[in-house]
């Protein structure tokens, strides 16, 4: 059934406008409380990120919730990965999450995980959406909801994260830059660092609502960069605004991206005999973390693009380790979902069972260079099929052999090919890339 609110990652807009509103979002609590009402505990937990909207959207999330009946823990500003696990230990029906993850202050959605902590089954999702079409009316005065804060939240939380460091092990005598993107991670990511013994260096946990992601944070990594290299750090954290997704930075002022990160956690797995089964990426993954894996004789899937298609093929394959170049880092052993501080965790953990800097730890995964075009088609084109396109493709992947690879993928969002090429060699990237890249803007006149 097509979805008319939901996407791959919940509703998501710019504040004010279509879904984001103080109106949709009261009907979209009510339809989401009708639907879970009488399941189990008849409580569910609502988290934010630090946008100034949230405030707005969570008393609207928490009215209709509450004339649908059903009970609401506020946690206020946390990690969308901290409520995950919150809904499970909870035994809640669901945990909501408002956040917009990396995207401007202006930008807002709502999420929605399962009892288990996972993202909600696609049948709730179109129940919720069947809901959403009725009239909506209160539940009796006797029987509204109820409302009450968490406020150990946090502290359950940072513990959470703690507990999947070994206990054998200490930061003491590492200098770590952390940036949390003046997001839901502030609170709790210094805290966790400074507790297993780090010293410990922030940035970007100073939130005003209006400043999140702004020039910090997993898609701003310049700041980091600047101040690992300043302060002789050992290496840099940084975080996106809802602490999902992970960059890291080591002493060198090199960045390692989502694929690098999964890379240096498989290979530990494997070597502590925790591996279980392959690794999933995706269709943008680098070519580098297939080849680096295949050369540990570890198997490699890639899913569509996407932490919940990564999610998706983790369980079908029964394995516990994948991943995006973007940051999204899911290993099954530890959290239900996307994780940045645990995903930084068990690097520091690979670091130190290894006695290794980030930077020598990081070698043995080479990164191929990747060229991405975007080319705009016309409405009604689909230059993907042209046979001269193919054609180039094919000659390209001919060329390259086992050391390059090429992908042509359609944005879901707006008319554009884009043209992806990777080979061990920069030039030959490059080339190949505007050669298809020219091919599809013909095919789409």
């Amino acid at each position: 059934m097509a979805r008319k609110y939901f996407g791959t990652d919940g509703i998501r807009g710019k504040v004010g406008e279509s879904a984001i509103n103080p109106h949709f979002v009261t009907k979209l609590g009510w339809a989401a409380g009708k639907v879970l009402a009488g399941r189990g505990t008849n409580k569910v937990l609502i988290g934010k990120d630090t946008r100034i909207s949230g405030y707005m959207l969570e008393s609207a999330m928490e009215a209709g919730l509450s004339a649908a009946g059903i009970n609401i823990g506020l946690l206020g500003p946390m990690p969308t990965p901290a409520i995950a696990y919150l809904t499970k230990t909870f035994r809640s029906e669901a945990g909501i999450v408002i956040s917009a993850s990396h995207n401007p202050y202006y930008d807002n959605g709502i999420k929605f995980f399962s009892a288990d902590g996972m993202k909600l089954d696609d049948d709730i999702e179109i129940a919720i959406e069947a809901m959403m079409e009725q009239e909506m009316v209160c539940v009796a005065s006797d029987k509204l909801g109820k409302a009450s804060r968490i406020d150990d939240a946090a502290g359950r939380y940072i513990e959470f994260c703690k507990g999947h460091f070994p206990s054998e092990l200490s930061l003491t005598g590492l200098k770590i830059v952390v940036d949390c993107a003046h997001g839901a991670t502030y609170h709790i990511a210094p805290n966790v660092l400074r507790e297993l013994g780090a010293e410990v260096v922030e940035i970007g946990t100073k939130p005003d609502g209006l400043n999140i992601n702004d020039e910090v944070g997993a898609t701003s990594m310049d700041a980091i960069t600047k101040l690992v290299l300043s302060e002789k750090a050992d290496l840099g954290f940084a975080l996106d605004g809802d602490g999902d997704r992970i960059m890291l930075v080591d002493h060198k002022g090199n960045i390692l991206d989502g694929d690098q990160i999964v890379y240096i956690i498989a290979r530990d797995a494997l070597k502590s005999g925790r591996l279980n089964g392959g690794v999933v990426g995706t269709v943008m993954s680098n070519l580098g973390l297939e080849m680096g894996l295949s050369k540990l004789g570890i198997q490699f899937e890639r899913s569509k693009v996407g932490d919940r298609y990564v999610m998706e093929l983790l369980q079908a394959k029964g394995w516990t380790i994948g991943g995006e170049s973007s940051g999204h880092v899911i290993n099954l052993n530890a959290t239900s979902t996307g994780d940045g501080i645990v995903a930084g965790l068990q690097v520091l953990t690979a670091m130190l069972h290894a006695e290794m800097s980030l930077y020598e730890l990081s070698q043995g995964m080479e990164k191929y260079p990747q060229t991405l075009i975007n080319v705009r088609f016309s409405e009604g084109s689909s230059p993907q099929s042209d046979p001269v396109v193919i054609q180039a493709v094919k000659t390209a992947e001919t060329e390259m052999g086992e050391t390059g690879r090429v992908l042509l993928r359609k944005s879901g969002t707006e008319p554009l090919i884009r043209v992806m090429v990777e080979s061990r060699d920069a030039a030959t990237s490059d080339k190949w890339a505007q050669h298809i890249a020219d091919e599809v803007k013909k095919a789409s006149a």
